[in-house]
């Protein structure tokens, strides 16, 4: 099997460890992700495919498996149930619950930013569902709109179900840092923490560090730091103050503003005891949130492309 595949229609059609491969669903730099038929069951699965190299290193194989274990044991509502993990012809492979409906990236490149009680909707599942994988000691370490499923909802009171993904790849040590064995930094560079960055060890604070960005950007239509140049952010990351969201979405009272200071505070000893503390505690100050989102004017900032990240920055897909 060759890796990458050339184009999105590289393995339509292949048969990979009973899986039908159907399409493409989304790629990155460790992983490209299928629409698949498990041929057993004949119910349609999401199909994460790593590339090669991961395979050939023993510890990440083994770390994998671990991982993968406890990520499928997580029974929670908010968390994409993994089916299966194993490898195939020199390949990582994960099988995951399909989810029929978008990502959160593409719902705020379409929408810009949201109206606050979605946003307090959605942050509320996915805290839930980061203090469940929290309990069992896994920490996501790339919370991001990408990872971040929207469905829909059951009824008019919950017009959105949320799912996060990504868990087959968590790491599970309070010890590990933003870094792999080889150097690579693991996340995505508008929604890391702090302590992350610094290669100091992590836990569950870096993923409501992160959970808070993406919280902003919901809110505001950018994360929180928005720098010309990935150094710069990195830098804003570890020692620039956060804006204040009040200033950037009219209608947000002030008392928000404190409550995002402690989320997105550098140590996480100062943050939030635990996400859905945050939520609620974001709800609390926030008040009646009835404000009409303002679509943001970009910026000069952002209408300079970023400049090709470095090795260390690629991003983890889903």
């Amino acid at each position: 099997m060759s890796w990458p595949p050339r184009s999105p229609s590289g393995l339509i059609g292949a048969e990979i460890a009973g899986y039908r491969v159907e399409r493409e669903l989304g790629r990155g730099g460790m992983a490209v992700v299928y629409r698949a038929k498990d041929l057993r069951l004949g119910r349609t699965v999401a199909l994460k495919l790593l590339a090669p190299e991961y395979t050939r290193n023993d510890a990440f194989r083994r770390r994998f498996a671990q991982e993968s274990r406890v990520a499928a044991a997580i029974d929670h509502p908010n968390i994409v149930p993994v089916f299966e993990a194993g490898e195939t012809d020199g390949i990582l492979y994960i099988a995951m619950c399909f989810v029929a409906g978008q990502d959160l990236r593409a719902l705020l490149d379409r929408e810009g930013p949201l109206p606050a009680a979605t946003t307090l909707r959605i942050a509320a599942q996915l805290a839930s569902a980061l203090d469940a994988a929290h309990a069992r000691d896994l920490v996501h370490r790339d919370v991001k709109p990408g990872n971040v499923l929207v469905a829909k909802g059951v009824d008019s009171d919950h017009p959105e179900h949320v799912y996060l993904t990504d868990f087959g790849l968590a790491k599970k040590s309070l010890s590990l840092t933003g870094f792999t064995t080889a150097g690579e930094f693991v996340g995505t560079l508008d929604y890391v923490a702090p302590e992350r960055i610094a290669g100091r060890p992590v836990d569950g604070r870096s993923d409501l560090y992160s959970l808070a960005c993406v919280v902003h950007e919901m809110l505001a239509g950018t994360p929180p730091f928005r720098r010309d140049d990935h150094l710069e952010l990195l830098w804003a990351h570890q020692y620039d103050p956060p804006p204040a969201l009040s200033k950037e979405r009219p209608g947000i009272p002030a008392a928000a503003d404190e409550v995002m200071r402690c989320a997105l505070a550098k140590a996480p000893g100062d943050r939030h005891g635990s996400c859905l503390e945050f939520v609620a505690a974001l709800r609390t100050a926030a008040g009646d949130l009835g404000a009409a989102p303002r679509r943001r004017t970009p910026t000069q900032v952002d209408r300079v492309p970023p400049p090709a990240p470095p090795p260390w920055a690629g991003p983890v897909l889903f």
